[in-house]
């Protein structure tokens, strides 16, 4: 065991799962103040000492995603120079996740610029939640656990749907090939895949299914789901090939643009997301949306680190 203690900190982007992870491991939130000056500058009051303590900053990258992770630096930095023994950030959906690569000349690789900032404010660990690309992980000198949705995705699939053992995973695109599959050998199904053709970014010209939905659920599984267009067309992509129902299960939920009245109009039964980004304000007006919690994934995870135990058991198991 550690001889100091966990402080769980969190910004302004989701302190409602940061409660779930601090009350999963049975202590209070630390105490700080983040808010905006009137000029718009993020400002930081760490309210407790935290000398040599074991700190856990909890902040995700959605909403104002550019004030997000400024606080999340700053709360870094602030907690540096506090002389905290060590700081992890607890980032479940990673900031900037898809401009991981030069997909076009003079492209930005705005990952790797984000992990270098987090390391530069002081992170001596970071704990992230289904990467768009696992090799994110190498942007970065300092330890990263990329923690997975999937034994979460498979804990619903056999819980929450009905007749899943007639079902069928689908990826709606090939690069989601590999999480679909690893999905479809735990449960023993069989698996299909869409692929699409792009003519631009956020929008899909058409789809061709490899595999056969007849007759069968078809459980589409993807990473995140922005403007949920490639989800609302491979769901009636699939329905035109014969599937009785579909359902959709994704990691991170953003749903940004006009994402809930696609939902809401498309022949998708469930979108089942997980709380990674804070989802109360659109379960309101989308019925079809469900969500995973995997704030025991995290907790876990935090546990584990702060005593120096393996984390990967959580790579293929949900904790009790």
């Amino acid at each position: 065991m550690s001889d100091n203690s966990i402080k769980i900190f969190t910004g302004n982007s989701h302190p409602e799962l940061a409660k779930l992870v601090a009350r999963r491991i049975g202590i209070d939130l630390a105490k700080a103040v983040v808010m905006k000056y009137s000029n718009q500058e993020t400002s930081v009051t760490i309210g407790e000492s935290v000398r040599d303590e074991d700190v856990f900053i909890i902040q995700s990258g959605c909403g104002e995603i550019n004030d997000n992770l400024m606080e999340l630096l700053v709360m870094i930095n602030a907690c540096k120079t506090a002389s905290a023994r060590r700081i992890t950030a607890v980032i479940p959906c990673f900031p900037y996740a898809r401009q991981d690569k030069k997909d076009k000349s003079r492209a930005p690789i705005t990952a790797k610029l984000t992990a270098n900032m987090l390391t530069v404010a002081g992170a001596d660990h970071v704990i992230t939640m289904d990467l768009h690309a696992s090799q994110i992980q190498g942007f970065f000198n300092i330890p990263v656990d990329n923690l997975y949705c999937e034994p979460s995705m498979i804990k619903y699939i056999r819980t929450q749907i009905p007749n899943w053992t007639n079902a069928i995973i689908v990826s709606p695109d090939a690069g989601g090939a590999k999480r679909a599959t690893a999905i479809a050998d735990r449960l023993n199904l069989d698996f299909a895949l869409i692929h699409k053709e792009r003519k631009k970014a956020n929008e899909v010209s058409r789809m061709v299914l490899v595999g056969d939905v007849r007759d069968k659920i078809a459980i589409l599984v993807d990473d995140m789901a922005d403007t949920c267009g490639t989800l609302g067309l491979a769901a009636k992509t699939l329905k035109e090939n014969g599937a009785i129902q579909v359902y959709a299960i994704v990691a991170h939920g953003i749903l940004s643009g006009k994402a809930i009245q696609v939902i809401n109009d498309s022949v998708i039964e469930k979108l089942v997301v997980s709380n990674t980004i804070p989802h109360e304000d659109k379960m309101a007006i989308c019925p079809k949306l469900d969500i995973i919690d995997i704030s025991p994934t995290l907790a876990e995870a935090i546990r584990r680190t702060h005593n120096g135990e393996s984390v990967s058991y959580l790579f293929s198991h949900v904790p009790e």
